[in-house]
């Protein structure tokens, strides 16, 4: 692990392995961290924090700068570690690596323009301003299946908002944090000013809750967790950034371009397996067009080659363990049990190049209902579950029945159409006749059950900084 600037094994001796899920092989041994090793950490980053702190804008830019070269360096060497540990395919894993360094590129920009304001003031012997200073130490917990990106993300706002960072990675993916945090210390920031603590859950995610030197936390997962970590922030009162589960519709009108939007479902949908927290849930299709979405999406879907992300012809990898495989097997069973029409997949690969690993066959179910496991839960795999409507007040409140509201995708022609149902849908994000929601430039999260904040933009330095008011008597 990285603490204060040194390479370190857990305080207690004990290491864990992570295995490919695609092959069931070792991929590497990882510290097993635990409360000790974050107290240590925490530690670390309240030290560097008053020197990160007083450290030139133009020198803090410049390291972020530096370490979104390092990444672009290794890419390629990234981008397997990556496959390897959570099994996306490979192209798309060396995407993630040069987004995760356009990240830091933008947050490098950003960090010369936190600005104050000069307040007019009705009291005419007094002036009003504000300016903006980092919060403190800040903590990230990211998730498994952009572990890059992620890491980036949220340690690249921090660090440009002057705030020095613990990284809590999620256990599958702990290898691609460490090795963002290599391209942190290679391109120079200082000892302390990012940490990476491995290991358990529980006893590293209780210390940086818990921990009042921490004083914001921003959390990628499951709204369960991200629920309980608002009880233990409770105490000590942090600032929270939480992106959490969603029930994603994607609504294709009748007018829509079907073509462009069954490429579009297919696209987003079955990216890393259906393991993206933007991956559609719900396709809710025109009843006059559903036959025909139907038909192409199936003709897509089953066109898909599964495989080994190492392999350069794998357009679907395996999800990342068998927990994962075991629910999608379960929210499959429950739609068919329930009156789904299975159109192409249904069933796990096993045998040959998919012996020990994590494999479920692209699947396409029409005559869905919202009764269903698969409408009600994000089902986190490669299963796209066909909805029919007949209207748009009715679409739009079947879109908004979940409590759920992060992405939300729209297909039609009919520009008045497009405004009324980007703004009706209950969602963080609405992309109409596009599927591309994440920018460096632009603020990523959602409404509801699924978080609070936002990630990217200028408003991503917004969760890491506090804006202080001045008074000034003339």
């Amino acid at each position: 692990m990285l603490i204060a600037g040194e390479w370190v094994e857990a305080a207690s001796g004990k290491t864990y392995t992570r295995a490919n899920p695609a092959t069931g092989e070792p991929v590497g041994e990882v510290p097993l961290g635990d409360e000790r090793d974050a107290e240590h950490a925490v530690a670390a980053a309240a030290a560097a924090f008053p020197g990160w702190r007083a450290t030139p804008v133009t020198e803090r830019a410049a390291a972020l700068r530096r370490t979104g070269g390092v990444l672009r360096a290794r890419a390629a060497d990234i981008a397997r570690l990556i496959t390897s540990e959570q099994g996306k395919p490979i192209g798309a894993a060396r995407a993630e690596v040069l987004a995760a360094a356009e990240l830091l590129d933008w947050y490098a920009e950003e960090a010369r323009r936190v600005y104050g304001e000069w307040i007019p003031d009705p009291l005419p012997d007094r002036r009003l301003l504000t300016v903006r200073q980092p919060i403190g130490v800040a903590a990230a917990i990211t998730p498994w299946n952009v572990p890059v990106s992620m890491v980036a993300r949220k340690a690249g706002a921090a660090l440009a908002a002057a705030c020095a960072v613990v990284v809590k990675p999620a256990e599958q993916t702990p290898l691609s944090a460490l090795a963002v945090a290599e391209a942190f210390t290679e391109a120079g920031l200082p000892p302390g000013a990012v940490n990476v603590v491995t290991g358990d859950p529980a006893s590293i995610g209780g210390v940086l809750l818990g921990d009042d030197r921490v004083r914001a936390v921003s959390f990628t997962g499951s709204t369960a967790t991200g629920m309980l970590l608002m009880r233990q922030a409770a105490g000590t009162v942090k600032k929270l950034s939480l992106e959490l589960g969603g029930n994603a519709p994607f609504v294709i009108f009748d007018d829509a371009d079907l073509d462009l939007a069954v490429a579009a479902l297919a696209a987003v949908k079955f990216r890393n397996a259906g393991q993206t927290c933007v991956s559609p849930n719900r396709v809710f299709v025109h009843e006059s067009v559903a036959e025909a979405v139907t038909a192409r999406l199936t003709r897509s879907v089953r066109s898909l080659h599964v495989g080994n992300g190492l392999a350069p012809e794998t357009q679907v990898g395996p999800l990342v363990d068998h927990a994962a495989l075991a629910k999608v097997e379960r929210h499959v069973a429950d739609a068919l049990d329930r009156g789904a029409r299975l159109e192409t997949g249904g069933r796990r690969l096993t045998g040959g190049e998919y012996d020990g690993g994590a494999f479920y066959e692209p699947t396409v179910l029409s005559h869905v209902d919202s009764s269903m496991l698969i409408a009600t839960e994000e089902t986190f795999g490669p299963v796209a579950g066909l909805l029919t409507f007949s209207g748009e007040d009715e679409v739009v409140a079947a879109a908004n029945a979940t409590p759920y509201g992060l992405a939300s995708y729209v297909y039609t022609r009919d520009l008045g159409r497009a405004f009324r149902v980007a703004e009706g849908i209950e969602a963080g994000m609405v992309g109409v006749n596009d599927t591309r929601l994440s920018a460096p430039e632009a603020p990523f999260g959602g409404v509801k059950h699924s978080g609070l904040g936002r990630e990217g933009g200028r408003q991503g330095l917004d969760e890491f900084l506090e804006t202080k008011l001045i008074t000034i008597g003339i």
